[in-house]
């Protein structure tokens, strides 16, 4: 199936289910939907869309006050007959005084990947964050035994700060992070961007994003992304 008609079906489908949130208002499952474009998606610093336009959607539960689940969908162009790829994953969100703490487990599937590709994988993550003054800052760890195309043991680190401007819709954020795996394909990511929400349901982003490792291919170059979410 074309990776375009994937993702919107994908966002279809999340609009057709947003009937069934309003059931969910007295129980201890809360949902949440969103779908969004952007003209590019960028992954760690490098482009999963070979440089094209993104479209994508997702569901969100609430368990309780501080569990979580989610499965979130994008189309992705990898040169081959994969045309989408499917995250499915959940975790608790417990605080310890002022930090916020974050610890999950995600899975990342493809839609079509070739035979053999070992494009699946699943990560381990242990995140931090906690206010300071008007902005947050954050830290994060990700683990996979097996990464992506089935290259092994992987770790990816980040240091993440966001700031709101008083009095203002606009919410500046950046990021830089480090990954690594086993044998060759270490390289460094960072980005920084603005935010602005016209309304509680509606932002815009724009992004740049770059890469220490630009000699892997024009998909770890530096590009700004616009993106557009809807959230309800």
């Amino acid at each position: 199936m074309n990776k375009i008609k994937v993702s919107l079906l994908v966002a279809a489908g999340s609009l057709a289910l947003a009937g069934a949130a309003h059931a969910q208002d007295d129980s201890p499952v809360s949902l949440s939907f969103n779908v969004g474009a952007a003209s590019d998606y960028v992954f760690r610093g490098v482009s999963q869309t070979d440089e094209n336009p993104q479209v994508f959607g997702g569901v969100d539960a609430t368990l309780g006050s501080i569990g979580y689940a989610g499965v979130w969908a994008s189309n992705v162009d990898f040169n081959d007959s994969t045309d989408a790829e499917v995250d499915v994953y959940a975790g608790v969100k417990p605080t310890l005084g002022a930090v916020s703490l974050d610890l999950g487990v995600i899975y990342y599937g493809y839609v079509d990947a070739p035979s053999g590709s070992d494009y699946g994988y699943w990560e381990g993550k242990v995140a931090a964050s906690v206010p300071a003054g008007p902005a947050t800052l954050g830290a994060a760890v990700y683990y996979s035994p097996d990464f992506f195309g089935g290259t092994g043991d992987a770790w990816y680190y980040e240091a993440n700060g966001a700031i709101a401007v008083p009095d203002t819709k606009f919410t500046f954020s950046g990021a830089l992070g480090r990954q690594e795996v086993k044998g060759s394909g270490d390289y460094t990511t960072w980005n920084l961007g603005a935010g602005y929400a016209f309304t509680d349901h509606v932002g815009v982003d724009l992004r740049y994003w770059d890469t220490g490792e630009h000699g892997f291919g024009k998909i770890y170059d530096s590009r700004v992304v616009a993106s557009l979410k809807l959230s309800f």
